[in-house]
């Protein structure tokens, strides 16, 4: 059945469901982000978006979100300049990231949700140092990051391994340039709101785990799960951000050719 509505009220539909299940939870709506996922998103609906106030975007591919955010920075200074407002938009890099593309990466995220080694860490420690140290790097801060765990332990999914977590965090702890802020995860495929809720209580408990022995510090705060099909289940079991991208923007027009695994 196709969705005739717009994307105005898939919006409000989904920031809706989003304050009935943090309240649900004990929480409330403002007590989790949302970040709507423009990986199928065409521009003119991502304009609609931001000019409905909505500034938190994310993208799966490091090329694209280049290129969008300095679309969507335009239209914002076009929009300031006609004296309208337009908050700055953050974009948050949710795909897979190889360490070829670190460097373009740190220029536009404002916070990367899928360090998932030591090695993709260490790349990005020494971009972003090398970045701080060059004239006006001063103007930098440490870049932030989430670590991706694979609750679930499938093959076909990146993160590392639960047991695996707590020592990452250490190691990124120890880096200058970089800040960890706390663990992203993904429900396995099955599909089954179960299993997506066993994966998330898990990562909740990881998260509370990490947090207890003051790995991170206290500005490790942020528990990112939940997409299109479950974001409900994950604010119930502890979520605080949540990655929607089709129940905002429609069913995907076309073919993921890149294989990735996010909404």
């Amino acid at each position: 059945m196709n969705d005739t509505r717009t994307l105005r009220e898939r919006y409000e539909d989904v920031r809706a469901r989003i304050a009935r299940a943090a309240e649900k939870s004990g929480r409330r709506a403002s007590d989790v982000m949302l970040v709507a996922v423009t990986k199928h998103a065409s521009i003119e609906d991502i304009r609609e978006l931001v000019s409905l106030g909505h500034t938190d975007l994310g993208e799966n591919r490091v090329q694209q979100m280049v290129q969008r955010a300095a679309i969507i920075e335009e239209f914002s200074a076009r929009r300031r300049d006609r004296g309208g407002s337009a908050s700055p938009v953050r974009w948050h890099m949710i795909g897979s990231l190889q360490r070829n593309k670190v460097k373009q990466a740190i220029e536009v995220t404002r916070l990367i949700h899928s360090v998932d080694s030591l090695r993709l860490a260490e790349e990005l420690q020494d971009i972003a140092e090398e970045r701080g140290s060059a004239p006006g790097g001063e103007k930098y801060g440490p870049v932030d990051v989430l670590i991706e765990v694979n609750v679930a332990g499938e093959r076909s999914k990146h993160g590392c391994a639960p047991a695996a977590a707590r020592h990452l965090v250490d190691m990124l702890d120890t880096m200058v340039a970089l800040r960890p802020r706390g663990l992203m995860c993904m429900a396995p495929n099955t599909g089954s709101i179960a299993d997506a809720r066993k994966t998330f209580t898990r990562c909740k408990e990881l998260f509370d785990e990490i947090r207890a022995i003051g790995s991170g510090g206290e500005r490790f705060d942020i528990l990112s799960m939940g997409m299109s099909g479950d974001y409900e289940v994950a604010i119930e079991c502890g979520s605080n951000l949540v990655r929607v991208g089709s129940a905002i923007f429609g069913e995907p027009k076309v073919t993921d050719e890149d294989g990735g695994d996010e909404d």
